[in-house]
């Protein structure tokens, strides 16, 4: 709910600023006219001029008070970009007929104009702006050719003549602006989406270097990282239970039904596996026909459950499209206390599982003693 706050205050701002460039566009056409008063190569403002004056601090202050109370947010345009592209050229082209032979001074602030769509409006609508602007000047030196108020026909000639080049350039500009925007989008979409596909590879690196490719579970490597950082974690009052499976007589399965069948084996266990656990269990390959098995938060009693759980289940599976029967397994079984030490308790799982092998196999065999449990 924050970040969309923020990024709309953050859009508001730039677009305050943009209109405080705006404004200060107005700015230094006041002091250009009020410099060619002083040199007095200016009338003083009459009336007329002077209602014009007023009606654009009017339309200008309308603008302020729409950016300043956020009123602009609620329009598909919050910059308000070609209304105020509307008023400026408007403005602009009524007050040329105020300055007579100094018009042409005026025909530098089409460029802010026009420049403030350049970056944003597209092509189309730019060029309506700028042939609103030409016909804007154009009518001026006509109204004032037929009240005989156009002293100089050929330096009108070549304002308008001017002014078209301007407009003109403006355009060009702005359509190998777009193309290069265009292109610099296009640049950005493909690295974006070729960083995507190198996201997807390094995750699919990182599943293989961290999954054991027959059975789909965990590795070796990846459950001892597991490991470590749980016991990392670990408070004074926690225990985890840890334990190693080793499934019985695998050569021998190996030997009788071929190593394709030992394989549906270990594939049949992990499944096995996955379905006896909880979520957050960790069960891994940790090599051969051994496996070894994390339940955090589990105490002697809910690991010996567990344990045997899966060892029944085990028991009563059969792999698919095998001729293999009386599956076991034999698990060693020790708790993992904070002060614990993995390689330790790893040793403690393991001589337990030693142990369930000389009693037979098929059973689960625990060492409590050495972790206090």
């Amino acid at each position: 709910m924050i970040k969309p706050i923020v990024r709309r205050s953050r859009q508001q701002y730039l677009l305050l600023k943009k209109f405080g460039m705006a404004l200060t566009s107005y700015c230094l056409l006041g002091a250009v006219t009020s410099l060619a008063i002083q040199l007095k190569l200016l009338a003083p403002p009459s009336a007329e001029y002077r209602w014009v004056l007023a009606l654009i601090v009017v339309s200008q202050g309308v603008f302020a008070g729409l950016f300043l109370s956020s009123a602009n947010l609620r329009f598909r345009d919050p910059s308000l970009l070609q209304p105020q592209m509307l008023v400026a050229i408007i403005s602009l082209t009524v007050l040329l007929p105020f300055f007579a032979q100094l018009r042409g001074c005026l025909l530098v602030f089409y460029v802010p104009i026009m420049l403030f769509g350049v970056f944003k409006l597209s092509l189309k609508v730019l060029m309506g702006y700028a042939l609103l602007a030409f016909a804007g000047y154009l009518m001026v030196m006509l109204h004032q050719a037929l009240n005989h108020r156009l002293h100089d026909p050929a330096l009108a000639l070549l304002q308008l003549f001017a002014l078209a080049a301007l407009l003109f350039w403006l355009c060009l500009f702005a359509s190998h602006t777009q193309k290069m925007r265009k292109r610099m989008h296009q640049r950005r979409y493909a690295m974006q989406a070729q960083q995507h596909t190198l996201r997807g590879m390094m995750r699919e690196l990182e599943d293989l270097a961290a999954t054991d490719e027959l059975t789909g579970l965990y590795n070796r490597r990846h459950f001892l990282h597991i490991a470590k950082r749980e016991l990392h974690g670990m408070t004074a009052n926690q225990q985890h239970g840890l334990a190693l499976l080793d499934l019985d007589l695998f050569k021998r399965i190996n030997d009788v039904y071929g190593h394709a069948a030992g394989d549906q084996v270990l594939q049949t266990f992990a499944n096995v596996a996955l379905a006896c656990l909880r979520d957050g269990d960790v069960v891994a390959r940790y090599g051969g026909e051994e496996f070894v098995l994390l339940l955090p938060n589990a105490d002697a009693e809910q690991l010996s459950k567990c344990c045997e759980r899966l060892r029944l289940a085990f028991s009563c599976s059969q792999p698919l499209e095998s001729q293999v029967v009386n599956l076991s397994v034999s698990i060693g079984m020790t708790l993992l206390g904070q002060d614990d030490d993995l390689e330790a308790a790893l040793h403690r799982a393991d001589l337990a599982l030693y142990q369930a092998k000389r009693e037979g196999r098929n059973r689960c065999i625990a060492t409590w003693q050495d972790a206090d449990a």
